[in-house]
């Protein structure tokens, strides 16, 4: 066997990022859990505190407040005055940590990760054996999570961007047409969508009950049941109401049969309507996902994603599935236009025709 040279400042550069990676993971636990407890809303506007002052405003047991505040320091999360002891949530932090209204939220992000996470021994099992685990096996923390990360980007973007550059569907929506949101979860962007064209008529399909559940919840808060329905339905035989706007959000890939779930949307199209399909950022060849958001939405793909449509004997288009491979699987169900309609950093949306 040739021997191996080893080059030691790229071995030392390896460890390093190893380290920031062990950081990184016992980290992500941690800001859970300041988001579960209120602890960066605690922090919010509040000024420099001591761990004390922040265990007493938050009632919390202060030994565990210093470690915390310790660990979100090193993290780069809290500024930390040494002169005084004193740890602060500068306002950039606080706005992607506390304030849901904004795009650049991300506190839902850590819920999702602490629900895959969670996942481990039967993806584990599914490496060695095959099979799947569907969505509704999962930690229920993944349902709030999910809703809670991407519902920032839809309030963004959905209404200002998404809708306007798809063909003639902003007029038709003001004037009054009826919607699919098809995998709609917690219904974040279907209420969204209802509150913006309020002329229109919205139904929500989901196979998951509980999600249902919380999305009519969703619904009656904001004001809209009276136009929004939400039903437990699959995406390949949910109920037909002639829509002009059939949409799929970030849900598409990890369906047991996507060609089917856009057959069944072509089947329901009006003829002048178009299939919205919104996927996350991913590249048209493997090299164009390594990078920050695709390390991120592989990780996912594998723990969550795949595991789902593996668990219905489907193809596992994943997370980082292909423009070509979305095209192709939108053709095959009778569709015979299809384009990007516009993106995001973290997002490809994509309009379909029949």
């Amino acid at each position: 066997m040739a021997e191996t040279t080893i080059d030691q400042d790229r071995l030392h550069e390896f460890m390093g990022k190893v380290l920031n990676d062990f950081g990184a993971a016992l980290s992500s636990t941690l800001v859970y859990i300041g988001q579960k407890l209120g602890l960066y809303k605690a922090m919010a506007g509040a000024g420099w505190l001591t761990p004390a002052e922040l265990a007493k405003n938050t009632g919390m047991n202060e030994r565990y407040i210093r470690e915390w505040l310790v660990n979100q320091a090193a993290s780069g999360y809290v500024s930390y005055d040494s002169a005084t002891q004193r740890y602060q949530l500068p306002p950039e932090q606080a706005v992607a940590l506390t304030d849901e209204t904004s795009p650049f939220f991300v506190g839902g992000g850590f819920y999702v990760i602490k629900a895959m996470l969670r996942a481990e021994p039967r993806i584990t099992e599914a490496f060695k054996n095959g099979g799947g685990m569907r969505w509704g096996e999962h930690d229920p923390d993944l349902f709030v999570g999910t809703e809670r990360f991407f519902r920032p980007g839809y309030t963004a973007h959905l209404t200002s961007s998404w809708i306007p550059a798809l063909t003639g569907i902003e007029d038709k929506l003001k004037a009054g047409v009826n919607v699919a949101d098809v995998g709609c979860g917690h219904g974040a962007s279907t209420v969204i969508l209802a509150r913006a064209f309020p002329r229109s008529r919205f139904y929500g399909f989901d196979s998951h009950a509980p999600s249902i559940e919380r999305a009519r919840e969703a619904a009656r808060e904001a004001g809209v049941a009276d136009r929004v329905t939400f039903e437990v339905a699959d995406a390949v035989g949910f109920p037909n109401h002639r829509y002009t706007l059939v949409a799929f959000f970030d849900c598409l890939h990890d369906m047991g049969d996507p060609i089917g779930a856009a057959r069944r949307a072509r089947e329901t199209l009006q003829p002048d309507g178009s299939a919205m399909i919104v996927e996350p950022m991913a590249g048209n060849v493997i090299e164009e996902n390594f990078n920050p958001v695709g390390r991120v939405f592989s990780a996912a793909s594998t723990l969550c994603c795949v595991p789902n449509s593996l668990a219905y004997g489907g193809p596992a288009l994943g997370t980082v599935a292909s423009e070509e491979a979305l095209r192709a699987c939108v053709l095959e169900a009778g569709f015979t236009r299809f384009r990007r309609a516009t993106e995001t950093p973290f997002n490809r949306i994509f309009e379909a025709q029949p």
